[in-house]
């Protein structure tokens, strides 16, 4: 704490400028002192590289999107939707990829297991969660789909194909909604 006492508080102004008594301009310079050496041993240790790091010597990982290899996601459930998949596997367990829907593609009423983060790439993507009105989600868009009970159905406009990136952590399934 500062040592605030009578001899040097209150502070006086001259021409409105705030003069700020000597003592407490010592003490501050002082712990100035002691503290800039330390923040700057915390930043060097938060900067170094860290020792026999294999993350560090790893080659990035360059896909570019000529190269991506598509394949059909459900050839018989889910007609001309393809998915290129990124890193894991999406039929078995977590996973990266970019799925790409048909213009005009529809999902009936359905419910995923887990959780899928997705960002919209291209196209115009169309959700309606049961007993709302739907949404539509263009280039740039984020959405955290919830797995387990969140009932919705899924559409891509008709005007281009949707292509959107999809990260999930447990593998890829449509589960239809019971029909009541």
């Amino acid at each position: 704490m500062l040592g605030l006492t009578d001899e040097n508080w209150p502070a006086q102004t001259v021409k409105g400028r705030l003069l700020i008594p000597q003592a407490i301009e010592m003490e501050v310079a002082m712990r100035a002192q002691t503290l800039i050496p330390a923040l700057i041993v915390l930043a060097a240790a938060c900067l170094a590289e860290p020792a026999n790091s294999e993350a560090a010597e790893a080659p990035p990982i360059v896909v570019p999107a000529a190269d991506l290899a598509w394949t059909d996601l459900d050839p018989a459930g889910a007609p001309g939707v393809k998915v290129a998949t990124l890193w894991g596997d999406v039929a078995k367990g977590p996973f990266g990829a970019i799925f790409k829907l048909p213009p005009g593609f529809a999902a009936p009423l359905h419910t995923h297991t887990h959780d899928m983060k997705l960002v919209i790439v291209s196209g115009t993507y169309i959700q309606a969660p049961k007993g709302q009105p739907e949404f539509r989600l263009g280039p740039g868009s984020y959405l955290l789909q919830p797995g387990g009970s969140y009932q919705h159905t899924t559409s891509c406009d008709q005007a281009a194909p949707c292509i959107f990136f999809v990260e999930s952590d447990g593998a890829f399934d449509l589960k239809p909604a019971p029909e009541k």
